[in-house]
């Protein structure tokens, strides 16, 4: 079966929430893995305007923001003002295609490493959302405990923030095996940006526990079920022990594969939600009701299919 025909077939299956959200509910978008080319910048600026008409507490864009061509500050400024087009707060984390595959030749045949760090210069560089109306996150900046030999603290593109009884986060962790497997330099890199992460999910968790918060969202990029190599095993199993520590709902969010999908495949009831991509442009409307048995109701929102 194509990609494009498992999608079709999954947003057939794709169950809607029924009713308005009742007193206490919100609605936040997930979208990710667009635009790659103009004309599906085109799209994805009509998908903006159609978001902006939607009662949304906030965005997050799962990264993968571009295609092929070289991984340049214009694109990154391009990228950020129409990130900043999002009436509501958009919180984005990177993804593969605009950092991990930049030493590729039809991405220019740059170095990674160098591109993360123009990332955070561009888009990481106050511990506030984008879009129009911003908001307050928390921006790992510093260590709760010591890093690893060699390593340092401040991965400031890794966000924490609160929206009524849930906690939120975002880890930098990008598709293309984790920037693993390149040469020693990015292994190395990878080595200390886990570390970061396993420290900032830690934190996340330790502030989902408290009395009062209902559930604990997770936003990465990458699809860790999709590599043959065992370079996400760790974080899988990390959300594992965080669930059973929590004893309350945990929806991992994800972007990579480019299929919508709503599923358990970690060995605990973790919930994944996997957002649309190329070359569909798309978003996910997702119901937070605390009154409600099922805390979160997902609603497919393909805005267009745009050819290659």
């Amino acid at each position: 079966m194509t990609r494009f025909a498992a999608v079709a077939i999954a947003l057939l299956l794709a169950g809607c929430a029924a009713g308005p959200p009742q007193p206490g509910a919100f609605v936040f978008g997930v979208l990710g893995d667009t635009p790659y080319s103009e004309r599906e910048e085109t799209a994805f600026l009509g998908m903006i305007e159609r978001m902006n008409r939607e009662p949304l507490a906030f965005s997050i864009h799962v990264g993968d923001i571009k295609g092929a061509g070289a991984c340049s500050d214009e694109l990154f400024h391009k990228r950020l003002a129409e990130f900043n087009r999002f009436k509501d707060p958009l919180i984005y984390t990177p993804g593969d295609n605009e950092w991990t595959d930049c030493r590729r030749k039809h991405m220019g045949s740059g170095d990674p490493i160098d591109a993360l760090a123009r990332l955070r210069t561009t888009f990481f560089s106050e511990p506030r959302s984008l879009g129009m109306r911003r908001i307050d996150t928390a921006m790992q900046v510093s260590c709760d405990t010591p890093p690893p030999s060699g390593c340092g603290c401040a991965y400031p593109e890794n966000r924490r923030w609160t929206h009524g009884p849930i906690v939120f986060t975002t880890l930098d962790v990008p598709g293309s095996d984790n920037n693993v497997g390149y040469d020693a330099r990015n292994d190395e890199e990878a080595r200390c940006r886990n570390a970061a992460n396993a420290r900032w999910l830690d934190q996340a968790a330790a502030e989902a526990a408290a009395p009062g918060v209902r559930a604990l969202v997770i936003a990465i990029q990458a699809n860790p079920w999709d590599s043959k190599k065992p370079v996400y095993d760790a974080l899988k199993k990390h959300i594992e022990a965080v669930y059973a520590r929590l004893d309350k709902p945990v929806l991992f969010i994800h972007g990579d594969t480019h299929m919508y999908r709503v599923d358990y495949p970690f060995g605990v009831p973790v919930r994944r939600l996997e957002t649309y991509g190329s070359p569909f442009v798309g978003w996910v409307r997702v119901t937070v009701d605390p009154s409600k048995p099922e805390l979160f109701t997902f609603e497919p929102e393909l805005y267009k299919f745009v050819p290659p």
